[in-house]
């Protein structure tokens, strides 16, 4: 399938001799569509990728952007690297066109293109896919690191099932997934620029794109059809990243889950705090009822009323949401410890079943 519109990838890369081409070779082998060009943005490379990477460029079925880069150690990192390499592929793509993203180290699926494409034609504006472990890298790894990344996306997906009963969203329905990873994100160059592109941060920059797209009102799929394979290795080029984490927790359990998790109750505040709030954002008919239903919020977050208000005229609902939830106490993220696990993912369970239940149809009596 040829796209009707050109489709962009980048890929930040720093000493990736021995990764480069496998990831080159899984982006050509694409079944049912097919990129129009690559960009390679090489961050401060003093190992042999660029002789490899030049030697692979005219066996490609797309267009191969080589950038060379020798940034300061202080931004010498991931997110400026990505910054710019997405940057570049949005200049190729153009207005009309689709830029997407993964890691040099990754191995994208077969048909990660044609399942990225699928996910837009239903109305995405991004895309986020999965980054699995490379099975035989995996089994390399201590079963704790196994055990204890199970139960923390359990948990993920128990409380965004939360979210996806109490505040569905029509873009994103369920199954979905609850990753947010480089080695995998799609978007719209259009979306790509109002979100203001990738943040240019030591850590998280795909996180943060992503918030930065909420931020303007994207429509964002968590495609569970989309997914790339990814190294298991823990010495990463990026202080902080996947790979440190790893190593880290090999020697020693983190007390605390990842800082996107929180507590269940908490949770389903938030979901149905951001369902009440849809219906008052931007809303013409400022009086009765409105105003009863503002206040009424208002008073639920701890928040003066003026200032919800105000925060309804915002030209983006998720500029409005983050200013409520940045200024509700009711709203404050607190973390959760990995010894109260087990009973948080208990009492999320709990909650995803009363949400089922209230939604569960009628029937009508018997006789009636």
């Amino acid at each position: 399938m040829q796209p009707d519109r050109p489709l962009v990838a980048a890929i930040p890369v720093r000493n990736e001799a021995e990764r480069i081409g496998p990831c080159l070779l899984a982006l050509a082998r694409q079944h049912a569509a097919r990129l129009s060009h690559v960009v390679l943005l090489l961050n401060n490379c003093t190992d042999a990728t660029l002789p490899i990477v030049k030697a692979l460029g005219s066996r490609l079925p797309f267009g191969l952007h080589v950038v060379e880069r020798t940034y300061p150690p202080a931004i010498a990192h991931a997110g400026t690297a990505r910054r710019a390499a997405m940057a570049r592929a949005a200049e190729l793509a153009g207005p009309k066109g689709i830029v997407l993203t993964t890691d040099a180290d990754a191995l994208v699926a077969p048909d990660w293109l044609a399942q990225t494409l699928a996910a837009f034609a239903q109305g995405a504006d991004a895309i986020c896919g999965r980054a699995l472990i490379d099975p035989v890298e995996a089994a390399r790894l201590p079963a704790c690191l196994h055990d204890d990344d199970r139960a923390e996306t359990a948990y993920a997906t128990m409380l965004d099932r939360i979210h996806d009963l109490a505040d569905p969203d029509p873009h994103d329905p369920w199954p979905r997934h609850v990753e947010h990873s480089g080695a995998s994100i799609a978007v719209r160059v259009g979306l790509y620029h109002r979100a203001g592109g990738i943040p240019a941060v030591p850590l998280g920059e795909d996180r943060e794109f992503l918030a930065a797209l909420r931020r303007v009102d994207a429509a964002i799929r968590h495609a569970p059809d989309v997914w790339v394979s990814v190294s298991g290795r823990i010495a990463g080029r990026a202080r902080g990243g996947m790979a440190d984490t790893m190593a880290r927790r090999m020697i020693r359990q983190d007390e605390m889950l990842d800082e996107s998790l929180e507590p269940a109750v908490t949770c389903l505040h938030r979901a149905q705090a951001r369902a009440a709030l849809r219906p008052l954002w931007g809303n013409a008919m400022r009086h009765g009822s409105w105003q009863a239903r503002a206040e009424t919020l208002a008073g639920q977050l701890m928040l003066p009323s003026a200032m919800l208000i105000e925060t309804c005229a915002e030209p983006f609902f998720g500029v409005a949401w983050d200013r409520i939830e940045a200024a509700s106490p009711i709203l404050r993220r607190r973390p959760v410890r990995r010894a109260g696990l087990a009973a948080e993912h208990q009492q999320a369970a709990r909650i995803v079943q009363r949400l089922l239940l209230a939604q569960a149809p009628v029937l009508p009596a018997l006789g009636g």
